[in-house]
């Protein structure tokens, strides 16, 4: 796994060892950052359930002014921080271990507000949609947050019309990227 562009490029990411994460691929994340290029510049990003880190150090390679990486796993907040010194990107992140309800409630103390949110929660277990109900009655939010769900292929999203716009779905071999915006 490594950096597709920007400041980073090329640089070769560490991944947590076992089978606990899911790197995205380089051609998905690639494609993933062309859709959303003209968002990312000057923009604060949230990698919520980050994993190695990848998609928030290549938001902050490709322009984004600060990004915050939050998990729950010790392993993967190590391989977060090393990925960051070696990109030479620790000083526009924030690093936070814990659940995602502990960690978005941090958030809010420190009165951030996001432009993009990615969240990658481990696939069936309710994760993004108990994350998405945090959200939308919070400040770290409003109608012009971009927020991109990964999800398993098959994984119904009719529910979310209830609460939000959905902008657009990307659909893979084995996964989707649901992008979308709370309604104003």
């Amino acid at each position: 796994m490594r950096v597709i562009s920007g400041t980073a490029r090329s640089l070769i990411l560490k991944t947590p060892k076992g089978n606990l994460t899911r790197p995205t691929t380089d051609k998905i994340k690639e494609t993933l950052f062309n859709m959303i290029a003209n968002d990312l510049y000057d923009a604060t990003f949230l990698d919520m359930f980050a994993g190695s880190g990848g998609i928030g150090i290549e938001a902050l390679s490709r322009g984004a002014k600060k990004a915050y990486f939050c998990d729950i796993d010790r392993e993967a907040i190590e391989c977060i921080k090393y990925n960051l010194a070696h990109t030479k990107l620790l000083d526009k992140a924030v690093v936070m271990k814990g659940s995602f309800e502990s960690n978005l409630d941090k958030i809010k103390g420190l009165g951030e507000r996001f432009d993009i949110i990615f969240l990658d929660p481990p696939y069936k277990k309710g994760f993004e949609d108990k994350c998405l109900d945090i959200l939308l009655n919070s400040t770290l939010i409003d109608e012009h947050t971009l927020i991109i769900i990964e999800e398993d292929f098959k994984t119904d999203t009719a529910h979310l019309e209830k609460d939000w716009d959905i902008v657009k779905v990307k659909e893979y071999k084995s996964n989707k990227h649901i992008f979308i915006h709370k309604r104003g």
